[in-house]
């Protein structure tokens, strides 16, 4: 009997989980990103500051290709002790190169830390306006169409990065 009752309660929620309707929306972050002052002002300045890097890096990279040349051009006449110094510089401003890049541009690297600094708080800001947005519409999911999820097919209806934007204003 107690089987029975069992079986049939699973039958019966099971019933009511298939008449449940799904409530799905997107947003496109990327839409949201571009339309957000603060959005704006992070990759501005994040975008500075690769800039100055970059002509750091170019600086150096000059001088690596200038000793390169100049020992390329006196290498017969140099003498040993002077061509072993110019190549250690040389192997030198090529390590400083790669430590550098690695430094600013890598995993862990200061552009990293610096867009997380920057970023984190608009993305914070952005998450939570979708999650009010979520809430009020009684949204089960809302999917970023600029992220890896791939819409072959969306309503219009369904988007709603708009009324995420008026959230964020």
């Amino acid at each position: 009997m107690k089987i029975k009752i069992i079986i049939l309660s699973l039958i019966f929620f099971v019933a009511n989980l298939s008449y449940a309707q799904l409530k799905i929306g997107y947003v496109d972050s990327d839409t949201i990103l571009k339309k957000m002052p603060d959005a704006i002002d992070a990759k501005t300045k994040i975008d500075a500051t690769i800039a100055e890097w970059n002509e750091e890096l170019r600086k150096i990279e000059q001088q690596l290709k200038d000793k390169k040349d100049d020992f390329e051009k006196r290498k017969l006449i140099m003498s040993e002790q002077t061509r072993t110094d110019l190549e250690k510089e040389i192997f030198a401003l090529d390590k400083q190169i790669v430590e550098y890049k690695q430094k600013k541009f890598g995993v862990n690297g200061e552009l990293f830390k610096k867009q997380e600094e920057l970023m984190k708080p608009v993305q914070n800001r952005v998450f939570n306006a979708i999650q009010e947005v979520a809430k009020e519409k009684e949204l089960d999911y809302i999917f970023d169409r600029s992220g890896d999820v791939i819409f072959l097919f969306a309503k219009p209806e369904y988007d709603f990065t708009n009324i995420v934007l008026e959230k964020l204003k």
